[in-house]
């Protein structure tokens, strides 16, 4: 009777604890990731909010989701806490920036500014812990605690190195500040600075590559649902990874171009939190094999044209006497003509090895046109019919054969 009573006055039971810091972080995240473009206008950096503005909204969306369905798994909250970190890194970089280096020196919180610049250190040190903690928030077995410990003393040590050399935002009356807007001296560390977090970085990677390949492992024995969860995570980390080799490889190449084709490439890396956020949700889990294969296909693919593009107009403008808009022309004609087929090509060994189930079927149905144009056996063929059916494990299968007119 009371429960009836109070619900007829309206009471609702007020929402957990967690709920509300989820719903408080994707508040705060909201304003980071609005607060981008007009800090990116001022400081004339569009091109470079490209990647915070693709980073911080996905990794704290993801986050965010996960940790209002499963309020106790941490890999929610971690995602929530790296998305924070370097988006706000970037802020905090960006605004440091315009007070330093474009004359604003009337902005406020100058000093707390370059102090903050650097927070983008802890979020790159926790963005490897949901791949070791996928898909439930805890570890593997109880063998990895020590390389858990490695990795905790490890990032202590970074941090710890990172606020040495941030301190002089406070202690010093004049400090350098680099076209980052953070202390130079830790983009450009000398002496025992410089030592130790080269060290910590190598580190840092080999521990990166013991996480994923316990992954790896895991996935080869891995069955059921474990098996599509991790195979969900590990594909947004192949594209991940693709994303940030091409980033790497045209930042390399001296130019404009180049320099945006390596800011727009490592937006790849929000492929991860998509990719552990469909496994730990178990959103469209099972068409996973699908989704990978798919992407990893027009990812080469979109590598190959690409290439082919840039070899064509480099041949046709520094070896032949062609004129840069017939090299384009012709390149942008020759990727067009070499769309589909290499489509085909590299949609059928992606399937070969990321979705074997559409490949076996593939072949099934291949096989059973063949046969089909030999047979001359209603039955026979009623047979191969349903034989290639079951390959693909219906609940039932049957055949009708619509009866000859006239007979009996």
């Amino acid at each position: 009777m009371a429960t009836s009573a109070l619900g007829s006055a309206g009471f609702r039971p007020s929402r957990p604890a967690s709920s509300r810091a989820a719903l408080a972080c994707a508040a705060v995240l909201v304003v980071v990731a609005v607060a981008i473009v007009p800090l990116s206008l001022a400081a004339h950096e569009l091109i470079d909010a490209a990647f915070p503005l693709a980073f911080a909204p996905v990794f704290g969306a993801v986050g965010v989701i996960v940790a209002l369905r499963q309020p106790r798994n941490p890999v929610g909250w971690l995602l929530v806490g790296v998305a924070l970190l370097v988006g706000g890194s970037f802020d905090v970089e960006t605004y440091a920036y315009l007070i330093y280096h474009d004359g604003d020196h009337g902005l406020p919180l100058a000093r707390v500014a370059v102090a903050l610049a650097p927070c983008w250190y802890p979020g790159l040190i926790l963005l490897p812990l949901p791949i070791v903690l996928f898909p439930d928030g805890r570890l593997p077995s109880r063998r990895w605690r020590p390389v858990m410990w490695l990795y905790a003393v490890n990032g202590a040590i970074t941090l710890a190195t990172v606020a040495w050399l941030d301190a002089p935002a406070f202690t010093r009356r004049h400090i350098q500040v680099d076209g980052s807007g953070q202390i130079r001296a830790i983009d450009y560390p000398a002496g025992w600075e410089s030592a130790v977090l080269h060290a910590s970085l190598l580190l840092f990677l080999v521990l990166i590559l013991t996480f994923v390949g316990g992954q790896v492992l895991a996935l080869r024995h891995a069955t059921g649902l474990r098996r599509q969860q991790l195979k969900s995570m590990l594909g947004g980390g192949a594209v991940c990874l693709a994303g940030l080799v091409v980033s790497v490889g045209a930042g390399g190449i001296s130019g404009q171009f180049w320099y945006a084709v390596s800011n727009a490439a490592f937006i790849a890396i929000i492929a991860l939190p998509i990719g552990i956020g469909v496994g730990i949700l178990r959103y469209r889990l099972y068409e996973i094999d699908r989704l990978i294969s798919r992407t990893l296909s027009y990812a080469f693919l979109t590598a190959v044209l690409v290439g082919v593009f840039v070899a064509i107009v480099a041949l046709t403008t520094r070896v032949l006497p062609f004129s840069s808009p017939v090299a384009v022309a012709a390149s942008t004609l020759a990727a067009a003509a070499l769309f589909n087929p290499l489509r085909l090509r590299v949609q059928r060994l992606v399937d070969r090895r990321f979705n074997r189930a559409h490949y076996d079927a593939e072949l099934i149905v291949a096989a059973f046109t063949a046969r089909l144009q030999d047979a001359v056996d209603l039955e026979t063929v009623s047979s191969d019919l349903l034989s290639a059916v079951h390959s693909v494990q219906p609940a039932h299968a049957s055949v009708w054969i619509r009866p000859r007119r006239g007979s009996a």
